[in-house]
């Protein structure tokens, strides 16, 4: 059992970290037990392929722990992150044979997976999944605008900022920590990665990074253990609104 797979090895759908936010949200006790019958669970370590993009695809399923990268590569190898995948996050796209993306495991992650067919077949009388995959895909929809404005309107800064902040948000969300305190993580991407998935030199995330911690926007211990004093003073430094994004 690798380091993932440990950190969670209950198969209660109760205990399961992502209960409230992932496809199964809605479900009843009935179909979650259908849902028992197709499911199973896949871990990968740290820089472990879960699956190839163009190659098919014959599940799908929502990260349980761990975070994951979206990669596209270029016809002349060229290669960009265009999205992370974290806790809850669905992978894979019912009716669509093959992965459109490189999926790659950034920390150790574990995955909550169903048989595509009976997956496929089961939203077909399970209005509660379709609706639920709906809102999941809208909302991804909603982040890919957003992200499109941070790529092409922010500076640096904020666009450092904003990155912290969607990883810290997401973490508070999961661990049930509100706005009132302060968020400690561990920072998923080294600062290459961070470049890449921001269009931004290496030696500009380090910089900005230094601003931060040097202004006490964030505290770090080492590179990568992250803590957000203020929530709202980093979401003023990412541009956002601080009135929008509430930690629940």
């Amino acid at each position: 059992m690798d380091m993932a797979m440990a950190t969670f090895n209950s198969h209660d759908c109760g205990d399961c970290p992502i209960r409230h936010r992932a496809v199964c949200a809605r479900c009843d006790d009935r179909e979650l037990d259908e849902l028992e019958q197709i499911k199973y669970y896949r871990s990968y370590e740290a820089g472990q392929t879960v699956v190839w993009s163009g190659d098919p695809m014959d599940f799908v399923g929502s990260v349980v722990t761990g975070i994951a990268t979206l990669t596209q590569t270029m016809e002349d190898g060229r290669r960009q992150m265009v999205g992370l995948l974290l806790p809850s996050d669905f992978v894979g796209r019912p009716g669509r044979e093959r992965a459109a993306y490189d999926v790659t495991a950034t920390t150790d992650i574990v995955m909550c997976c169903f048989r595509k067919k009976p997956f496929e077949e089961m939203m077909l009388r399970t209005p509660h999944i379709g609706q639920r995959l709906l809102e999941m895909t809208l909302d991804e929809l909603d982040a890919a605008r957003e992200w499109m404005l941070l790529l092409g309107r922010k500076t640096a800064r904020e666009k450092i900022a904003s990155l912290v902040a969607i990883i810290a948000k997401r973490d508070a969300s999961a661990n049930g920590a509100g706005r009132e305190r302060a968020v400690t993580f561990d920072l998923p991407l080294t600062r290459e990665a961070m470049a890449d998935y921001l269009g931004l030199t290496l030696e500009t995330v380090s910089r900005q990074i230094s601003a931060l911690r040097r202004d006490h926007v964030i505290e770090m211990q080492g590179k990568r253990h992250v803590t957000i004093p203020d929530m709202d003073r980093l979401l003023e430094e990412a541009g956002d609104d601080a009135d929008g994004g509430m930690l629940v």
